[in-house]
């Protein structure tokens, strides 16, 4: 996901430059729209199959899951079908959204064989398979918007990669663990549907205020504006990846300890958190004050509405990223119905802002809206986690943790506002903001032992 986040993101630079806000503006409207319907190939299976295997659940259950997949796959290419007609007149973006939404039920199957990889700890095929989908993405998006520009080659791109993907999963799978054998069981089905139901409903609420807005635009008809916003989004998006990267290696552990020792979940929570609060801060300042450059580098000056969009969404993913150990929590406690009514009151206060901010504020109504609603649903983490689960969130390492990053961050900050760190190269900018950040941090967590203050221990 990382590799391929990143090269997707040297592939819209390029994409955005030949094709031009308008043209990226449908694009991003019709994948908007399928991404509504991505949650129903999943209904919530994914943490639910890392959960269960990674404690001990038989392995030729698997290929129960995949027949279920199949028929949720065929179920959700019918109603996004019927959908196309409904949200647009246009038949070139009906068309797009028919091949996008092959693509992305294509690479929902995909998905599910990372989560086995993921269940059974074996990350390195999961890493290989993401960095031969970026490398397919980036050949075969190149080839295409240099010989035949248009978004509906673009979307064919996308199917061709997303159907070469799966089969190099399949690949794995096969040689790896065992020959994969589809099973129609309906008791199977019922077993993990039933514990995979509020989680589909997370999902659902979570996708509601992820894509609405780009829908809303679309729909109304600010095609150029969805082009700007989806180009702040998609950079602001990388930011996610750490936090990320640490979920999907935390929440096996969570699990298991969770069914083993309180004070051993605590520990690793305490661990993850502490993590994702030392990345995300830093980025949401760096984000801030290099947003111009940003923009400017990435994208033509005529995209510079985008980069107040980037300062907002910045805080946005910092704020997400804080959410991830609370989600991962709640998942290994088995608290799948309380983070259902986290997302969905955040899906509900979501859309109601955006029917008013939108129509008077365009992308930043929407951008907006988005901050807003993450930080609610971080706000009710807190609650939930605190009255459901043996974590106690609110400890001295937390706000320890919190000072250490701030105080460092600040750093950063009077130094990258510097001119003669903010006139460089943006990637040179960052590095040294970053080595500035790292470096406060490692000298004031020395300085904070020998005072005995307080002494992080990972």
């Amino acid at each position: 996901m990382g590799v391929d986040k990143l090269l997707r993101l040297l592939l819209l630079v390029y994409v955005v430059r030949i094709l031009g806000a308008t043209e990226y503006g449908k694009f991003s409207f019709a994948s908007a729209f399928v991404s509504l319907f991505v949650i129903f190939p999943d209904l919530g299976l994914r943490p639910i199959v890392v959960r269960e295997f990674a404690g001990g659940a038989d392995k030729e259950e698997f290929g129960s899951i995949v027949s279920l997949k199949i028929l949720l796959g065929i179920g959700t290419l019918a109603l996004v079908t019927l959908g196309s007609f409904f949200i647009t007149p246009d038949p070139n973006i009906q068309k797009i959204i028919l091949i996008l939404a092959i693509s992305s039920i294509i690479s929902s199957f995909t998905v599910i064989f990372y989560t086995f990889f993921q269940a059974f700890r074996r990350m390195e095929y999961w890493a290989w398979t993401d960095i031969i989908q970026g490398i397919l993405m980036v050949v075969i998006g190149f080839l295409v918007i240099f010989n035949f520009p248009s978004i509906e080659n673009l979307s064919y791109g996308y199917l061709a990669v997303s159907l070469l993907v799966l089969l190099f999963a399949l690949l794995i799978f096969y040689l790896k663990f065992f020959p994969l054998k589809i099973h129609w069981r309906r008791a199977i089905w019922r077993k993990f549907l039933a514990m995979s139901w509020p989680v589909a409903l997370v999902g659902i609420s979570a996708t509601l205020y992820s894509y609405i807005d780009s829908v809303m635009m679309g729909y109304l008809g600010m095609l150029e504006e969805t082009g700007w916003y989806n180009a702040a989004i998609r950079i602001s998006a990388v930011a996610i990846l750490p936090a990320v990267f640490l979920s999907r290696s935390f929440l096996p552990v969570l699990s298991k300890f969770f069914k083993e020792s309180g004070d051993k979940l605590q520990k690793a929570w305490n661990s993850q958190v502490g993590m994702v609060m030392l990345v995300a801060l830093p980025l949401m300042v760096g984000g801030i004050v290099l947003a111009p450059q940003i923009i400017g580098f990435f994208y033509p000056p005529d995209f510079a509405p985008s980069i107040l969009v980037f300062q907002i969404l910045i805080v946005t993913t910092g704020i997400a990223s804080m959410c991830t150990p609370f989600y991962d929590v709640m998942i290994a406690s088995n608290q799948q119905k309380r983070i259902f009514w986290v997302t969905f009151s955040g899906a509900t206060v979501n859309i109601i802002l955006n029917l008013i901010l939108i129509p008077r504020y365009s992308l930043y109504g929407a951008a907006t809206a988005t901050l807003i609603t993450y930080f609610s649903n971080f706000l009710i983490y807190i609650i939930f986690i605190m009255k459901s689960t043996p974590i106690r969130p609110l400890q001295t390492r937390f706000l320890f943790t919190f000072i250490l990053a701030a105080v460092s961050s600040s750093l950063m900050y009077m130094a990258i506002r510097e001119p003669i760190l903010y006139n460089l190269n943006v990637f040179l900018s960052v590095f040294l903001g970053g080595l500035v950040y790292i470096l406060a941090v490692l000298g004031l967590m020395i300085i904070s032992k020998k005072l005995k203050i307080y002494e992080l221990n990972w």
